[in-house]
């Protein structure tokens, strides 16, 4: 097949097989579990083609002096492998990713960079809007008082 003739088919092929994208956003408030439990909330934006999801979140979580835990602040960029339908009105998924991450207690700092995995569902509500239940499991480079923080979330998930 000449060339120009095989580039024109396969990019018809990818156009009439490709799926739109869709894009979400979650307001999620939780709890992280390391040394103690603490409020967390937070807000995550994504984006996802069939398989594959992109998403970046920003979550804080308080400082408890009285128990010497610190507050944590991270920013990760995520990749999400997901259900491409909803199974029982669930997606679910497993993510991993990086990104920065602030701890403080009294006046000690340590910003540095950090990684996390986890997973979690998506449940259908109503029309595009859904629950999110999320764990994750941070692992902080650097040297926090704590290099592996644990943490769960409820969140409202809206699809658009």
């Amino acid at each position: 097949m000449h060339p120009i003739r095989l580039v024109l088919f396969a990019t018809l092929l990818t156009a009439a097989t490709s799926v739109p994208a869709f894009a979400d956003a979650t307001i999620f408030v939780g709890s992280t579990a390391t040394p103690a439990n603490r409020p967390v909330k937070g807000l995550a934006l994504g984006v996802g083609l069939l398989v594959v999801g992109f998403e970046f979140e920003f979550a804080d979580t308080g400082e408890t002096v009285e128990e010497a835990a610190p507050s944590l602040r991270t920013g990760m960029g995520n990749v999400l492998l997901q259900t491409p339908i909803p199974v029982a009105g669930m997606q679910f998924y497993l993510t991993t990713g990086g990104g920065l991450y602030r701890e403080r207690l009294g006046t000690r700092q340590e910003t540095q960079l950090g990684v996390n995995t986890g997973g979690g569902a998506k449940i259908s509500l109503l029309g595009p809007i859904r629950a999110r239940l999320d764990y994750r499991i941070f692992k902080l480079r650097g040297e926090p008082l704590h290099s592996v923080v644990h943490r769960v979330y409820a969140g409202l998930n809206l699809a658009f």
